[in-house]
């Protein structure tokens, strides 16, 4: 006899994304004429930055050659862009992170579910309300929880309210919690948090023995230099957060796949006993054991993108998406919805008209419209009564969309 997961019998309903695009999959079908414009997932759409496709062809060759192939790289990436990510995205704006820090992966989403490798079931986990989906699904399947209720929250679970009374930026929870995820400029809402209130909650997490798990992939559409792009700008972080860092958004690396996860050195956990024990040798362990390293190739490119044409090609491309963004926002506004996000990040957060639920407005886009958003109801209970728009698409998608969607409010 086979025994699964009893765990994943547990998770409420299938995954956001495929069921977004079970039903317009369902709408496609009856309708093969609409011409469908899809903001709902944040996919990029513009090509890779010219210097990144440049380095990516030159380690092509490489390839080809006996004195210049390469085979199984460092589990943990290569050193030439372990230290690039060190110096530009980390010591330039003060924070003490080493190359020996940097885990380079194919991906945030697949490190923030596989942290979880290396914590404890007995850990209290605290996230945002709403919610990037992959922080709860990792854990139910993980064992960490219990049954969803009927708003679909999950016992063991603590949920932090982020609600447009607190700017959705949710409140430190007044009970002691031992995890806590935090996403900065968050997924789906767009809000950010102030220096002052990540040195909050570095001082919380200090002070209880807490680890912050800091999701930072989307820091490079940040525009107010006074928001802090790494937890680690703040003092004491490294000795209570992990960060998550991706090319998908920052780069368009989301069909090349490149990521990178800071551990730093003097991170540290307990034993059911009392033991200290150092993280980064846990997760050192836990990476090189389970995963072979992203190709040559494709860390050639990532480097690439600290050059100073790389830099500026990259800037290219988030002004563009920024500007979409704008364009979302300013739309929905003068057509009379409440919009929040969309100014440091690449998503609106709209409130639906008239109190409508999250899918109901989604279906009504889609059929009315023909344009694909996110229901906020998917992201949590505290998302019901909102949708998300994402930024990532061509000038004219955006353009052409605004129209149909203002159209039929």
């Amino acid at each position: 006899m086979v025994y699964i997961n009893d765990n994943y019998l547990k998770l409420k309903a299938g995954y956001l994304f495929p069921e977004i695009a079970r039903r317009v999959k369902a709408f496609t079908e009856q309708n093969p004429q609409a011409n469908i414009i899809r903001m709902g997932i944040g996919d990029v759409t513009e090509p890779l930055p010219q210097v990144c496709i440049q380095a990516m062809h030159q380690a092509v060759d490489e390839m080809a050659h006996r004195q210049t192939f390469k085979g199984y790289g460092p589990e943990q990436g290569y050193d030439f862009l372990r230290q690039a990510i060190a110096q530009n995205d980390f010591q330039s704006r003060g924070a003490p992170i080493t190359p020996d820090e940097i885990f380079v992966s194919d991906g945030s989403k697949c490190d923030c579910a596989n942290i979880l490798d290396i914590l404890g079931n007995q850990n209290v986990i605290a996230v945002t309300d709403p919610v990037y989906p992959v922080y709860v699904d990792t854990n139910v399947m993980a064992g960490h929880t219990g049954q969803a209720d009927a708003s679909g929250e999950y016992a063991g679970l603590v949920y932090m309210r982020a609600t447009s009374e607190n700017n959705f930026v949710p409140a430190i929870p007044e009970q002691k919690v031992d995890v806590i995820y935090l996403c900065s400029p968050n997924n789906p809402t767009g809000a950010v948090f102030s220096r002052q209130q990540l040195t909050a909650w570095v001082d919380y997490a200090r002070n209880n023995k807490a680890l912050i798990l800091f999701d930072a992939a989307y820091e490079a559409f940040i525009s107010d230099p006074t928001i802090p792009h790494s937890i680690y700008e703040i003092d004491g972080a490294t000795e209570c957060a992990v960060e998550f860092r991706s090319f998908s958004k920052t780069a368009g690396f989301t069909g090349t796949r490149c990521a990178f996860t800071v551990i730093p050195k003097s991170l540290q956990g307990h034993t059911r006993s009392g033991e200290t024990v150092d993280l980064w040798r846990l997760w050192n362990r836990r990476h090189t054991t389970k995963f072979n390293g992203v190709s040559y190739i494709i860390q050639k490119g990532a480097e690439a993108v600290y050059s100073d044409a790389g830099r500026q090609q990259i800037r290219s491309l988030i002004d563009h998406y920024m500007t979409n963004a704008r364009l979302i926002r300013e739309s929905l506004e003068q057509s009379g919805l409440k919009v929040f996000g969309g100014i440091n990040a690449p998503y609106c957060w709209v409130q639906t008209p008239n109190q409508t639920r999250s899918w109901d407005f989604f279906d009504h886009l889609l059929h009315k419209a023909h344009v694909v958003c996110t229901p906020g109801s998917g992201f949590g209970s505290a998302g019901e009564g909102y949708v998300r728009f994402s930024a990532f698409n061509s000038r004219e998608n955006v353009q052409q969309a605004m129209k149909r969607v203002t159209s039929c409010l």
